[in-house]
């Protein structure tokens, strides 16, 4: 049976402010719970969030039953790099997808979230799993994943203000001919590849990158970069740099050519992650190691000691203090 709560307003003001204040929500919860026809004034179900409430009119909430999927069965490991009551840091591999889909058959990040415990819901009973942020199934790497309500709130707000913020390490060809560039375009769908992105300045979502040149390779054809993101769209990175006519070596959907350096994956990862954590207010930063084919693959085409150097994360950091 469906949980139901009752609230009495005692002022006139905006139903879905009346209840995000009540129930201690965010207004975008709120809305959900109204789309789903759960909210009702004295009685009759209502179908604004903007609704004017008056003095003494009874608020009802029908909770809507929380959405539970079972797990499958997963065959990969996960490398956990920082955990608490509220969040969880992990180092997530390659070829691993974060949200199942009905064209994804094999276990996702998600499938191991379950097995691990951690399963939220939202108010309107959809059932999420504390993903703030995503990795493409190629790129590894770092990502924070709140294990409450509380904090995918304020997780996702810092994302949003960008008190979150993350850094990428790439294997690009050919090199940057500069030591740092900035790309701000508007990327959309590809309308003639649905699996690609494009840039396309008259229309799309804002987007920012920084690039910053770390070393070139022993051969001079291929460098390694930082990335900083201001913005979180799909493929960023990638349709970025492809725009530029650079590519990452290893990603076959935007590759300028599958002919030139191979590699069994996407030279892509997430290499640093900061954020406040919800509860303490603490800053907070961590760092993920690279696995060991990105790891051997970097070592036997660049300097080994310059590699050490710049991948020094003050170092990157540094990099980009004076150009973001």
């Amino acid at each position: 049976m469906n949980e139901t709560q009752s609230y009495i307003c005692e002022k006139s003001e905006r139903l879905d402010i009346f209840l995000a204040d009540i129930m201690q929500q965010s207004r975008s919860q709120v809305a959900q719970l109204i789309k789903k026809d759960a909210v009702f004034v004295n009685e009759e179900v209502v179908n604004r969030s903007g609704q004017k409430l008056k003095v003494n009119q009874v608020v009802t909430v029908v909770f809507p039953s929380a959405v539970s999927n079972p797990a499958q069965e997963i065959n990969f490991d996960i490398e956990v790099l920082y955990e608490d009551n509220d969040v969880l840091v992990i180092n997530k591999p390659s070829g691993v997808v974060v949200h199942p889909a009905p064209s994804v058959k094999e276990p996702t990040l998600v499938d191991w979230l379950k097995l691990r415990g951690i399963r939220l819901s939202t108010l309107s009973g959809e059932e999420r799993h504390g993903i703030v942020h995503r990795l493409d199934k190629g790129t590894s790497g770092v990502m924070v994943i709140a294990k409450n309500n509380y904090a995918h709130e304020l997780l996702s707000t810092q994302l949003k203000d960008k008190s979150m913020g993350r850094y990428y390490l790439a294997v690009i060809t050919p090199p940057l001919k500069d030591d740092i560039i900035s790309i701000e375009k508007k990327i959309s769908r590809n309308p003639n590849n649905r699996l690609k992105m494009v840039c396309d300045d008259s229309v799309g979502r804002d987007s920012k990158s920084l690039f910053k040149n770390l070393v070139l390779s022993n051969d001079e054809k291929s460098q390694l970069i930082a990335c900083k993101l201001f913005t979180g769209r799909t493929h960023q990175i990638r349709v970025h740099l492809e725009s530029i006519n650079r590519h990452i070596i290893g990603d076959k959907v935007y590759a300028i050519s599958p002919k030139n350096e191979k590699a069994e994956r996407i030279l892509l990862h997430a290499y640093m992650i900061y954020f406040i954590h919800p509860t303490t207010k603490e800053s907070l930063s961590f760092v993920a190691t690279l696995d060991s084919y990105m790891k051997e693959y970097i070592n036997n085409k660049f300097n080994t000691e310059q590699i050490d150097e710049v991948m020094d994360i003050g170092y990157i950091k540094h990099g980009f203090t004076t150009n973001s």
